[in-house]
């Protein structure tokens, strides 16, 4: 029990029970670090299992694992009869999981680079930690709603297809996949577009989308045009790829396409960026008639539209307006969505839909980024649309979601009458509630945050002419809500008291 290996070990391992890595996998990893910082050298003789188990205090079937992990991976060798010892693997950079406590402190890895390199402004997350119970987003689902055997079962049924092994081997796709047919006749469906499959892209997300596009269209200057306030999502993809942006006003029916008229000429203007059925943040519908004004614009003006419709699947009232892309016969329009807003972050896919031509190329950016893409998941979503599932989950939620949209409104009259003022959406996860005072929306977050409520920067939008909040309350049930809206009230009376 006193030999200097042992020694080691001892000095060395340590584990903890409690969390969900197995300890003999947390044992064998702190060995392998050992190995290759030179603690344990090639030929070492290695304590018996027995011996070993009484060492770390743990069951022997525990220690006979560590070594059997450690031989799996080359680190030592299990002669019988004669004991285990080390090995030192011929790829000597050999990647370690995790690291031993004890051994943190063996190197230190340079914090700066020793080379220029460029960075970017533009691209600064806008994340922001708190500890605070209870936060408000810019309207995100609720993971709550989803069940996790259901998304499981599904999963884990894709998984087992026998043609998704040819699909990962195929060199090329030279035709349509199913998902690809899946997806635009679901499209042509619930959107009214007459598309087909070679319309169509599929990427990660809405962000993937807009980055790719941006690529294709947008060169250094180019002008941009986006609403009033605006998301800021959008704008930073839209500054790196160095645009210049320009605001255009947004009323009661949506963007203002006469101002554009006004103040912008022919040809000058790349591309106006847009969100039809709710306008971000303000959530205000482009109305009918400003639809059709912007197409004919867009035509004249020889600019292109991106049409970024990222919660068209909650609609509460009536039908949600078909998209501007569905009634454009000029291929002016490149219309941005996602689908499976009401399944997992993880399953959700963005989409691209536009000009054969335009896809093409979308296409190669795409090649670039990601290559793969994620077959599974395609296939996952491929038979929930075909069986209907996507739409029923769709419906279910919307009815939650609605609930929790009108138990909101109550509890704004109820403790913010007369001080903030709303307009009911027709759908979508958030309201935008504008103070009638204006006051300082960073002490109002600040003294919410010492109440256990989080208010991000994001959400808050405050000018000369603007005291507003986007308040996404998806996330939130109905009492959660009231906590929410009781907080909001008591920091609000607090920064009214300064």
């Amino acid at each position: 029990m006193n030999s200097p290996v042992n020694q080691i070990l001892k000095q060395l391992i340590t584990f903890d029970k409690s969390i969900v890595q197995p300890v003999y996998i947390q044992v064998a990893q702190q060995l392998m670090n050992a190995i290759q910082r030179g603690y344990l050298e090639k030929g070492s003789k290695l304590p018996g299992t027995r011996v070993l188990s009484q060492l770390l205090n743990v069951h022997r079937n525990t220690a006979v694992a560590v070594y059997e992990e450690l031989a799996s991976q080359g680190w030592v060798d299990i002669i019988p009869n004669k004991g285990t010892f080390v090995l030192v693997p011929e790829a000597s950079t050999a990647k370690i999981k995790a690291a031993t406590k004890h051994l943190d402190h063996a190197y230190v890895y340079s914090k700066v680079a020793g080379f220029p390199f460029q960075k970017s402004f533009n691209l600064a997350s806008t994340a922001e930690e708190t500890t605070a119970k209870y936060t408000i987003n810019d309207g995100k689902p609720d993971l709550r709603l989803h069940s996790v055997h259901q998304f499981s079962r599904w999963y884990s049924a894709a998984m087992k297809r026998k043609p998704l092994i040819n699909k990962w081997n195929r060199a090329s796709a030279l035709t349509p996949s199913v998902f690809k047919i899946q997806l635009s006749n679901y499209l042509n469906a619930t959107r009214g577009f007459h598309i087909q499959p070679n319309n169509l892209l599929s990427t990660r997300s809405t962000e993937m989308s807009l980055y790719i596009v941006s690529q294709l269209l947008i060169k250094q200057d180019d002008l941009v045009l986006v609403g009033q306030l605006s998301n800021y999502a959008s704008n930073m993809i839209f500054q790196q790829v160095g645009a210049t942006i320009r605001t255009i006003p947004v009323d009661n029916e949506g963007l203002d396409v006469d101002y554009i008229k006004k103040h912008f000429v022919k040809h000058r203007i790349r591309c106006v960026y847009v969100s039809t059925n709710r306008d971000y943040p303000t959530t205000q519908t482009l109305s009918a008639k400003r639809r059709l004004q912007l197409l004919q614009l867009a035509k004249s003006y020889g600019f292109a539209i991106i049409e970024d419709d990222y919660d068209y699947d909650f609609q509460f009232t009536g039908s949600a307006m078909l998209p501007m892309a569905s009634a454009d016969a000029n291929g002016m329009v490149i219309y941005l969505g996602k689908l499976g807003q009401s399944l997992f972050p993880s399953f959700h896919t963005g989409f691209v839909v536009g000009p054969e031509n335009l896809i093409s190329e979308a296409k190669n950016y795409l090649q670039l980024l990601d290559k793969q893409g994620d077959l599974i998941q395609e296939q996952m979503l491929s038979e929930l649309i075909s069986e209907g599932e996507i739409d029923r989950l769709k419906k279910k939620n919307i009815v939650t979601y609605k609930q929790r949209r009108d138990r909101l409104c109550y509890y704004l009259d109820y403790y913010f009458e007369d001080i903030i003022r709303w307009q009911i959406p027709s759908g979508g996860l958030a309201l935008w509630l504008q103070f009638d005072k204006t006051i300082s929306l960073m002490k109002l977050a600040e003294e919410a945050e010492k109440l256990d409520l989080f208010l991000p920067k994001t959400i808050l939008y405050q000018d000369k002419n603007t005291c507003a909040i986007r308040f996404g309350f998806g996330h939130l049930n109905e009492d959660e809500l009231e906590i929410v809206i009781k907080i909001l009230k008591s920091a609000y009376d607090k920064v009214l008291n300064f």
